[in-house]
């Protein structure tokens, strides 16, 4: 009995690893914004590893040929706080024609950089914004600690929450 729990559980330990793999969990291209980061392989596979692992995800909607993008990227690459509050996230960044056209991931508008928070259930939680920045362009983050300080709001928003509902 307690043998053919135990290798359920291993297997399922197993499925896990390799179903995240899978959907691209260490796959996703960095973009510029630095390799040190765990990058989800799209959109798709973000949102699914985050209900698996009941994480929220963190989506960076950039372009290449954007000056503020560009300007954007080493000071997140290199910002350590935002790499340390980046393990309790599904990291995602989307470039060019990555970008969702679904309306609910430009909730004030298509301009870019865009940083939205996603809930653990799947849901762009308009609710997370740039608090220091426009309030026509609530999701535009220009300095690293105006991220950090979003990201450390939505660990503290979700981590008392149940998702096992």
């Amino acid at each position: 009995m307690a043998a053919g729990y135990l290798s359920k559980a291993l297997l399922a330990l197993i499925f896990t690893k390799v179903h995240c793999a899978s959907f691209g969990g260490s796959g996703g291209k960095d973009n510029g914004f630095g390799s040190n980061y765990v990058w989800a392989g799209s959109l798709e596979a973000g949102m699914q590893i985050a209900v698996n692992h009941k994480k929220p995800v963190m989506v960076i909607i950039h372009k290449s040929w954007c000056s503020a993008c560009k300007n954007l990227k080493p000071k997140f690459a290199n910002s350590n706080e935002i790499q340390s509050l980046s393990q309790h996230f599904v990291m995602v960044n989307l470039m060019d024609e990555e970008e969702p056209k679904n309306n609910k991931f430009a909730p004030d508008g298509t301009y870019i950089p865009r940083i939205l928070f996603i809930s653990p259930m799947g849901m762009v939680d308009c609710d997370i914004y740039n608090e220091e920045g426009s309030s026509q362009h609530k999701y535009f983050y220009s300095r690293p600690e105006q991220i950090a300080k979003s990201m450390r709001k939505v660990i503290e928003k979700y981590k008392s929450e149940q998702f096992d509902k």
